[in-house]
């Protein structure tokens, strides 16, 4: 065989090799995930980034980042500061996710461009211009309203019993206890706090409706989710089911991010 010959043998070999090692990466890569894979978590009053325990290991293990908010529960703007720096931290797209007082905030903070959708869990979604107690008045108030208690400063806590009987009542006692005793003081102003915008209008929203809500009415959830013209998960659960039914919750945020991802 000729210089040339055994040359021409030698890099045709080489060729084949370096394409056999290739090939299996970009179908490696071919196969990876697409689209959304951040979620930033966005608790409510009374609570704070633990409310989203049991969730996000089960965001995790389906391959998502999942990040909670630790809301200062002093203002609507401490807030709203807080998840935009949780949103701009992101790597990418981001599901913002709020519970109860947390869909207030997310209503605004979706408006980023970084925020591919919405999911609100048992939480309020005004439209531009509605503050909290100018909702849900054509339905009976939620009996947990009746617990609340104010301090000299205007801070408001949640009794014995509003824990144990209005905002978590579907719990083991021992996280009641917890809940009750890491609650988060919330200053009474936030609830008159307008959102500018309101995302759900433009992003793609999932709603997940506590049926057995003592807090906020389930109606107002479900006349909430109907006018978002939300993708709806009714659980028969307390103001918490983040708590009381994280699979269920975590499956429907996973959902979310997916579907989003597909637009």
């Amino acid at each position: 065989m000729s210089r040339e010959h055994r040359l021409l043998s030698a890099l045709t070999v080489a060729g084949a090799i370096a394409l056999s090692v290739a090939a299996p990466a970009t179908l490696a890569a071919d196969k990876e995930p697409r689209g959304v894979r951040n979620v930033v978590l966005v608790h409510g009053a009374w609570a704070d980034g633990s409310s989203w325990a049991k969730v996000i290991p089960l965001l995790e293990k389906a391959g998502l980042k999942a990040i909670a908010v630790q809301n200062p529960l002093t203002s609507f703007e401490d807030d709203l500061a807080a998840t935009k720096r949780a949103i701009a931290l992101a790597d990418g797209p981001v599901i913002l996710v709020g519970h109860s007082w947390g869909g207030v905030v997310i209503t605004e903070a979706g408006a980023d461009a970084k925020v591919a959708g919405l999911v609100y869990v048992a939480a309020f979604a005004p439209d531009v211009g509605e503050a909290i107690p100018d909702l849900g008045k054509e339905f009976p108030p939620a009996p947990g309203g009746a617990e609340i208690r104010p301090d000299a400063t205007g801070y408001l806590t949640l009794t014995t019993k509003g824990v144990f009987e209005n905002f978590a009542q579907d719990l083991p006692l021992a996280q009641k206890k917890l809940i009750f005793a890491t609650q988060g003081a919330t200053n009474s102003a936030v609830f008159g706090a307008k959102v500018a915008n309101a995302a759900w209008k433009t992003k793609p929203s999932w709603y997940v409706i506590a049926a057995n809500d003592r807090m906020i009415q389930p109606d107002l959830e479900r006349k909430f989710a109907q006018a978002m013209k939300a993708t709806t998960l009714t659980l028969p659960s307390s103001h918490v089911p983040m708590l009381s039914h994280p699979a269920e919750v975590a499956k429907l945020i996973i959902q979310a991010a997916k579907t989003a991802a597909a637009n």
